[in-house]
């Protein structure tokens, strides 16, 4: 039996993303699946007229409902996730809910605290009301470019911003900027866990993550036992895993993924 691959998406951006991702992979022989977070309905569209049904969930709430999502697949899985995805990936591998992961621009967990401007910025339609912790919080086409689609055309940024934008909870965001002074803050993931192997990837021109994040994040795992790797992509802002350019990195990722013996997947 294949080993299965999972897609968790980000904040503010629907699972129908996904979608050229899974056939891409399909192709290759594996099966896909990309659930979307607790609360989401089947499409942006729905998952619009519906904000109350994601508001004031948390990271631990979202990697909870992921990890019961796993639970229930045959074998477990490969997780590849992007933004807040990204680190539910990486919390999910450390606690053997998944066989590998794969982190795109992941959000940053506890210990990498570089803040840069941009990603200040990016967070400040969330941050910028205190009770927006327990709200759903919508971007503006405008927040979306900048977050977003920097990197690509406004005429992109703006269809992409149609198909796929989606409310978010506003809680995750608060939880990062209570990382540092939490004790038991739901974005702390075990850098030392014996686990099955990792893939970290920056984007050059992110605003939302910064490429400096990324690249910090993976640090982290300097005296991790197990395998984990970095990459960039040049020239990227944080909407790289579907917007035009979104095979470069899809076959990045399906290549390592490949690239990943029985062994490395088993032996731990």
């Amino acid at each position: 039996m294949s080993t299965p691959v999972v897609f968790i998406h980000g904040l503010w951006i629907h699972s129908a993303a996904w979608q050229p991702w899974q056939d891409l992979f399909a192709e290759a022989g594996y099966e896909t699946h990309a659930p979307g977070w607790t609360g989401d309905s089947a499409t942006p569209a729905a998952t619009r007229s519906r904000p109350e049904a994601i508001a004031g969930l948390g990271v631990a709430e979202l990697t909870e409902g992921y990890a019961r999502y796993l639970a229930k697949l045959p074998v477990r899985p490969i997780v590849v996730g992007h933004s807040f995805g990204g680190l539910i990936a990486q919390k999910l591998l450390a606690t053997g809910a998944a066989e590998a992961a794969v982190a795109i621009s992941p959000a940053p967990i506890k210990g990498a605290t570089k803040l840069p401007l941009a990603q200040i910025r990016s967070a400040l339609p969330v941050l910028s009301n205190p009770r927006n912790k327990t709200r759903a919080v919508a971007l503006s086409e405008r927040q979306f470019r900048y977050g977003f689609g920097n990197a690509i055309s406004k005429e992109e940024s703006r269809r992409l911003f149609d198909a796929y934008a989606i409310p978010g909870p506003g809680r995750p965001i608060f939880e990062l900027t209570a990382a540092k002074k939490d004790p038991s803050s739901p974005t702390e993931v075990d850098v030392t866990a014996a686990r099955g192997p990792l893939l970290i990837t920056g984007a050059a021109d992110d605003h939302t993550v910064p490429e400096v994040v990324s690249r910090q994040a993976y640090g982290l795992y300097a005296n991790s036992p197990s395998v984990t790797e970095y990459h960039a992509f040049a020239g990227r802002g944080h909407s790289l895993v579907f917007d035009s350019g979104w095979r470069d990195v899809a076959q990045y990722a399906l290549g390592w993924i490949a690239s990943l013996s029985q062994k490395e997947l088993s032996d731990r």
